[in-house]
C-alpha cells in the first residue's frame, strides 16, 4: 500500500486502514488510471476519489471535479470535507452570483482540492472553457462521476444530462476518470462503459452484500397497521424512510403516522422546494424522524443512522429496491429493509411498463426486471442469496432474513395452479379472452355475481372448482404463477393471459411447490435483535458509566452541529462516539487513536471531548 494514501487516510479521515477493494482503487486512480467502481451504499465509495484527489492535489495536479446529481449530497460532502480540513466547494443553484464567482476563482487558482457540480453544469460550454484552461495549465486532476448508473437507459434512475459526460474523455483524454455506483446489473454496466467511454478502465466490483440489513417481505393485509406494528415493535424512536408510490399516499401516510404518535414528514416532488428542503434538513439533523417519501427522496443522502427502510408499494425492479434499502444502516449497525406487497402492486407496475412510450425492447427488459423482483418477493428460500445472485454474486443462506429466521410453510400447489390456468383457458374457449383477478377468483370459488351471470361463466366446468381455497389464498397462487412466468397481467384493465409455458402445467408435466399464504397477524415475527439504546446504536458492550459518557458526547455533538449548521453525523458518527465512550481516552494522543478522529478534528474538538469525558 502506498504510504501516501495510508497517511492521508489516517491523518485526514482518522481511519487506520482501507476496507475491501478501496486500497487497490485508490492506488490505481492516484497512478492516473481510469476505473469503474461498483460498491454498495455505505461501502466507502467517496473515499475512493477523495483520497486520490488529496494525493494528486498535493502533487500539484490541481482540482478534482466530482459530478453529482443532487444538491443535498454536495452540501453534505463539502461540509464533511471542511470538517476534516480539505479545501472543497460546490457549484449549484443554491449559491448567489457572488458566491459562485468566488468558488470559480478558487477553482481556477488551483486552490480547491475537490469541486462538486451537477452534470448539466459540467457539460455547459462556459464551464467546459474553464476546465480547458485548467487542463492546459496542468491543474485538472481527476473526474469522479458519482451515481454513474444514471447514464444508462436500463438503469433505475436514468438522467439524460449524464449522456453528455462522454465529452470529458474526448476533450481531456489525459485526465483520469472514476465512475462510481452502488447498483448495476449487466445491462447497466455495459451501458456505463460504452456511454462514458470507459472501455480501457479497470472494473472493480465489491460484494453487494449488506450483512447488517435484515430483509423482510410480507403480504399486504392492512398495510398501514402492518407498518405501524413494525415501527413500534422494532424501531420505536429510530430514524427511518417509508417509500410510497404516489404523492397522495405519501402525504396521507405521513399524516396518519403523526396521528399515531410517530413523528413523520412527507417528501415528494410536488411539494414546494422550500418545504422539501426544510423536511430534508430536519431529517438529516434531528434524531428519530421518519421520512415518508416517493423515490424523489434518498439518492445522495448520507445519514448513517437510518435504522429502517420500509416500502408500502412494490418498487420497479431489484436495482431500485437494493438502492433504496441500502440507505439503511450505512454505519454498519443493524438495520431493517421491510416491504409489504400484493397482487395490485404487480398489476400496477406492469401497467406502467405497458403504457410507457418506450421501445418494445426496453419494455421487455423492464418486465424481466419486475419479474425478478416478484420472484424475490415470493421466494421460499434465503432473500439475500437471491438478491446477490441477481447481481452475479454467489452466497450462502444468511440466517438474517425473514425466510431464514422463520422458513415459510410450503404446499403442493400443482392442482390449484392447473385449476386456475384451466379456468383462464375456458374463458378463451367461451369466446371472451381476458378477465381480471377478481372475476377469475369469483368463478373458481363459485360466486354467482352479476358479471359471472352476464358472461355465462356459471356454466363453465371450472365454476366452483376452487371452493377449497379462500380468496386470499387464490390471490397468493395467482401472484406466484405470475412470478413463475405462467401468467401475464396486461393491458389497461390488467387482464390475465396464459404464457407458452403454462401448457406444461396444464398437462401435468410440472410440479409446483408454492409458498403458503398466512394471515400476518398469526404469522411468526422475525426474532428480535438484542436490546439497543435509542437512536439505533447497539450499546450492549458499554457499562452504565460508558453509556452516560456516550449520552454526554451526543449532547455535546448536537450543540457543535447546531453551531456549524451541519448534521450531527458530519461532526462524528455514532460509532465513533461509542468508541470514545468505551475507551474513555484521557489524553489527545489516546483520543487520536479512535477510528474517525483525524488530525483536523483532533485539533478542533480534542480538548472539548476530553472535558466531556473527564470524570465528574
Amino acid at each position: 500500500m502506498s504510504s501516501l494514501s495510508l497517511s492521508i487516510l489516517q491523518e485526514v479521515f482518522g481511519y487506520g486502514s482501507f476496507r475491501g477493494s478501496q486500497e487497490d482503487i485508490v492506488q490505481h486512480v492516484i497512478d492516473g488510471g481510469d476505473a469503474l467502481v461498483l460498491m454498495p451504499t455505505g461501502g466507502g465509495k467517496s473515499l475512493c476519489y477523495q483520497v486520490p484527489a488529496i494525493a494528486r492535489h498535493r502533487a500539484g495536479r490541481g482540482v478534482t471535479v466530482v459530478v453529482s446529481p443532487l444538491i443535498a449530497l454536495m452540501h453534505d460532502q463539502v461540509g464533511a470535507l471542511d470538517e476534516v480540513g480539505v479545501q472543497s466547494a460546490y457549484l449549484n443553484s443554491s449559491l448567489s452570483t457572488e458566491e459562485a464567482q468566488r468558488v470559480e476563482r478558487d477553482m481556477m487558482s488551483g486552490k480547491l482540492v475537490l469541486l462538486y457540480a451537477a452534470p448539466e453544469r459540467v457539460t455547459h460550454p462556459r464551464f467546459q472553457a474553464q476546465l480547458q484552461s485548467l487542463y492546459e495549465r496542468g491543474l485538472l486532476s481527476l473526474f469522479a462521476i458519482d451515481e454513474a448508473h444514471c447514464v444508462s437507459q436500463w438503469g433505475h434512475d436514468f438522467r439524460e444530462d449524464y449522456l453528455q459526460l462522454s465529452l470529458l474523455h474526448e476533450r481531456f483524454p489525459d485526465v483520469p476518470r472514476l465512475a462510481l455506483t452502488a447498483t448495476a446489473d449487466d445491462h447497466t454496466r455495459a451501458d456505463m462503459i460504452e456511454r462514458l467511454r470507459l472501455e480501457q478502465a479497470r472494473v472493480f466490483i465489491s460484494s453487494f452484500d449488506r450483512p447488517n440489513i435484515r430483509y423482510t417481505l410480507v403480504e399486504k393485509d392492512n398495510p398501514r397497521a402492518q407498518l405501524l406494528r413494525f415501527i413500534r415493535d422494532e424501531h420505536e424512536g429510530d430514524a427511518g424512510i417509508v417509500y410510497c408510490q404516489s404523492r397522495k399516499k405519501v402525504e396521507d401516510t405521513a399524516q396518519w403516522l403523526s396521528e399515531q404518535g410517530i413523528e413523520a414528514l412527507p417528501y415528494h416532488a410536488g411539494l414546494d422546494a422550500s418545504v422539501r428542503q426544510r423536511h430534508q434538513d430536519r431529517f438529516l439533523r434531528e434524531d428519530g424522524l421518519v421520512m415518508v417519501a416517493t423515490i424523489a427522496f434518498g439518492m445522495g443522502i448520507d445519514k448513517p443512522d437510518v435504522r429502517f427502510v420500509a416500502h408500502l408499494d412494490l418498487p420497479k425492479n431489484i436495482e431500485s429496491y437494493y438502492q433504496e434499502t441500502g440507505r439503511a444502516g450505512r454505519d454498519g449497525a443493524d438495520a431493517d429493509a421491510w416491504l409489504t406487497y400484493g397482487l395490485a402492486d404487480v398489476v400496477n407496475q406492469r401497467r406502467m411498463i405497458d403504457e410507457s412510450p418506450a421501445s418494445d425492447e426496453f419494455k421487455r427488459i423492464q418486465r424481466a426486471k419486475l419479474d425478478a423482483l416478484l420472484a424475490l418477493a415470493e421466494a421460499c428460500d434465503c432473500r439475500r442469496v437471491r438478491l446477490l445472485a441477481y447481481f452475479g454474486e454467489t452466497s450462502q443462506p444468511c440466517g438474517n432474513c425473514d425466510n431464514c429466521l422463520n422458513p415459510p410453510a410450503t404446499w403442493d400447489g400443482t392442482e390449484a395452479a392447473r385449476k386456475m390456468l384451466s379456468c383462464i383457458y375456458r374463458f378463451w374457449q367461451h369466446g371472451q379472452h381476458r378477465f381480471g383477478a377478481g372475476h377469475l377468483i369469483d368463478v373458481l370459488r363459485g360466486k354467482s355475481t352479476d358479471k359471472v351471470q352476464q358472461y355465462g361463466h356459471h356454466t363453465l366446468s371450472t365454476f366452483g372448482i376452487g371452493q377449497d381455497l379462500t380468496e386470499n389464498q387464490w390471490r397468493a397462487v395467482l401472484r406466484q404463477l405470475i412470478a413463475l412466468g405462467y401468467l401475464l397481467a396486461e393491458g389497461e384493465f390488467n387482464t390475465l393471459g396464459l404464457t407458452d409455458s403454462a401448457r406444461a402445467v396444464l398437462k401435468g408435466e410440472v410440479h409446483l411447490t408454492l409458498r403458503q399464504t398466512q394471515e400476518p397477524s398469526r404469522g411468526a415475527r422475525p426474532a428480535k435483535r438484542p436490546a439497543k439504546a435509542a437512536h439505533g446504536v447497539l450499546l450492549a458492550e458499554l457499562d452504565a458509566l460508558a453509556r452516560e459518557r456516550y449520552e454526554s458526547l451526543r449532547a455535546w455533538r448536537a450543540e457543535v452541529a447546531r453551531e456549524h449548521n451541519l448534521p450531527a453525523y458530519v461532526v462524528f458518527h455514532d460509532v465513533t462516539l461509542v468508541d470514545m465512550a468505551r475507551v474513555a481516552p484521557q489524553t489527545l494522543a489516546e483520543l487520536g487513536t479512535i477510528s474517525g478522529v483525524g488530525h483536523k478534528k483532533l485539533q478542533a474538538y480534542g480538548p472539548q471531548i476530553l472535558t466531556v469525558l473527564a470524570p465528574s
